[in-house]
């Protein structure tokens, strides 16, 4: 009997064991993975923010009315920006159903307010050099520029023909190919510390603190529509030029670096447009472009 009773308990222990062991529950599965979130084009409100100076005419500069199809200043009330970096900017979002929002912000401030996400993009005047693309992905061109001198009609310069005819004092925007590339190779000049905007340059000639500026064509065209005392200096298909990658002197909007719909979709706006589309938009902004 205490045997069989045992035996008894023992199955009841066995039973009670298993059925511990067993769940109504489903079997647990693992969670379905996330989506990846769609990459990030700066333009998912429908607005184009873009950073240019304000300052850099017939490039961009500021205006206190919105005459001539000037657009605001988001962070400066009351100013308006115009030019032909806003021409541009207009077209590509008119292209695209975007709004046009402009920042203005100082040249050296530029690339980091984009790469900190304050800016869609930036539409400033900025040449194509591969430092800058290390940087960040450019679209463009959208000018095809070249490299010129800008001297006062009465300096003895002013009949110059090479650049190895020139010397004396001379200046250029601070940050730009002109600065760092064309200047040091004309022998025997005087560089001058470099200006930190392109009117502090223009005034370095006007006033005769230097006697040429080193710039791009429509800054010098800018320039000299406002000063009848400039003249332009200008060595295109001569051998006695500056020696410049083409690929780094023309124009390009600067976007984050991967982001490929930005940059397509810019590069299919400026892709339809010719270089006379161009250079029209750009006697447009000195035709209407205020005083440097």
């Amino acid at each position: 009997m205490k045997k069989f009773l045992s035996l008894m308990l023992a199955l009841t222990m066995l039973l009670t064991l298993a059925a511990c062991g067993s769940s109504n529950e489903p079997a647990a599965t693992e969670a379905p993975a996330a989506e990846a979130p769609a990459a990030i084009t700066g333009v998912e409100d429908g607005v184009l923010t873009v950073g240019m100076e304000c300052a850099y005419a017939p490039y961009n500069w500021t205006q206190m009315d919105d005459s001539n199809g000037a657009v605001p200043i988001a962070n400066n009330p009351g100013a308006y920006a115009n030019g032909y970096d806003v021409m541009i900017a207009k077209k590509i979002c008119e292209a695209n159903g975007w709004e046009l929002e402009v920042m203005a912000i100082g040249w050296d401030g530029l690339v980091p307010a984009l790469n900190a996400g304050q800016l869609d993009a930036v539409i400033a005047g900025q040449s194509m050099t591969e430092t800058r693309m290390q940087e960040v992905d450019m679209a463009g061109p959208y000018f095809y520029a070249s490299i010129v001198c800008v001297t006062q009609s009465d300096n003895a310069l002013a009949s110059a023909t090479g650049i190895s005819q020139l010397s004396g004092a001379c200046t250029a925007q601070t940050g730009t190919i002109w600065y760092d590339s064309c200047l040091p190779q004309i022998e025997g000049a005087e560089l001058m510390p470099a200006s930190e905007t392109a009117p502090a340059m223009i005034m370095a000639v006007t006033s005769g603190t230097v006697d040429y500026i080193c710039t791009d064509m429509p800054t010098a065209m800018g320039a000299c529509a406002t000063y009848d005392n400039l003249t332009i200096l200008d060595f295109t298909g001569s051998d006695d030029n500056f020696e410049v990658d083409e690929g780094e002197i023309n124009i390009g909007i600067s976007v984050v670096k991967g982001n490929t719909y930005l940059l397509d979709a810019m590069n299919k706006v400026l892709g339809e447009m010719t270089v006379e589309d161009f250079n029209n938009i750009m006697n447009e902004a000195i035709g209407v472009q205020p005083e440097v």
